[in-house]
Parts: C-alpha cells; structure tokens; sequence
C-alpha cells in the first residue's frame, strides 16, 4: 500500500512542476510529422490553456497511399444536406482547415470550453511573419518513421480534392514576399543616393 502512494505522489509532483507557460505562444512545425498525431497533441496543449499556432500545414503527412487517402476523402465530401448543400456539413479543402477540423474533432464537444479552446489555435500554410523569430517545436513521438512514399502530403491531398485557394494564397504570399523585397530595395537605393 505504501508503495502504491508514495508512487501516486511522485506523479502528482511532477505534474505540478511540469506547469506550463500560457503567456507566449506554442510553435508547432508541421513538417513531416503524421496529422492525426499532430491534432491530438495540439488538443492536449489548447485543452491546458496554451496559445498554440501550427506551421508548414501543407507539409504535414497523412499515413497511407495516396489514392487510399484521396479516395476516403472524396467518400467523406459526398456527406451533404438531401435539402439543399449551403446547410452543411461544410468540409474543408485546404490543409490549414483540415488541421483545425481535425483538431476540433478530438476537443470535447459538451464542454464550453471548446470554443475558447478553438480560439487559441493558429493554422498557416508556409511561416507566417509573425511566428518566424519564435523557436518551433516538432512532437517526437508524431514523427513519420518510414519512407516518405508511404506517407501523402496535406498539399498533395488539398490539390486532388479542389482546395484551390491554397494555391492562391501560396501565390499570394510569395508575391507578397518579392514585393516587400523590392521595397526595400527601392528604400536601401534612396538612403544611399542621399548619403553621397
């Protein structure tokens, strides 16, 4: 009996001294790590109060074939209202949404506390500006641990079934990025031309 308790306030004192620090966002990098393992970690974190953003989405992998996984997926978008399709189930397309579907799928549904939980959560596709200088972890035990074939990639999953804002907002942020760029160029060319 002793040995049962003194075991049980061990685990009680490292739960108290693991106290995690909700002031300063998580920084999840989706790169090759598997979705379902991902979102079940991340519903963990939001579910203690943490501020959690998920990063390279299009880069997270979903295990299975690609046309296993395309071909479920296109089964689950044939779920739709007899009525009319504009009252649901609205099913994502993009791999930032499908990451935050899944997530909400695994927070609990009777409890109020879902919708500040979902609240917390930042999905981007690629790195965002604002999340660059912040340090980014990647769950160990979420990890692919065969070869990349076995595996298909948000991106690849969100081409096949029209997830064609992806693209877009790809495009978008590239330019955005050679934009930004040439402003700088523009401005470094005009600071120097004062200076001489």
């Amino acid at each position: 009996m002793g040995k049962w308790s003194n075991k049980r306030s061990q685990a009680q004192q490292q739960q108290q001294q693991q106290v995690v620090d909700t002031s300063k966002p998580v920084v999840v990098d989706g790169t090759n790590l598997i979705a379902g393992r991902v979102a079940s970690n991340v519903a963990k974190l939001l579910r203690k109060g943490n501020r959690v953003s998920i990063v390279n989405c299009d880069k997270i992998m979903m295990s299975g074939r690609k046309a296993k996984v395309i071909s479920e997926y296109e089964d689950f978008l044939k779920i739709h209202s007899i009525i009319h399709p504009q009252h649901g189930p609205f099913h994502p397309r993009r791999p930032d949404t499908i990451m935050k579907r899944m997530i909400r799928g695994m927070l609990p549904t009777e409890k109020p506390s879902r919708k500040t939980d979902l609240a917390r959560l930042r999905t981007y596709i690629g790195v965002p500006s604002e999340v660059k200088g912040i340090e980014k972890i990647q769950f160990e035990k979420a990890k692919i641990t065969k070869d990349s074939s076995k595996y298909t990639t948000m991106a690849e999953l969100s081409r096949y079934v029209g997830g064609t804002n992806f693209w877009f907002q790809k495009l978008r942020f590239t330019m955005h990025q050679e934009k930004l760029l040439v402003h700088t160029y523009t401005l470094l060319k005009t600071v120097m031309v004062k200076s001489e």
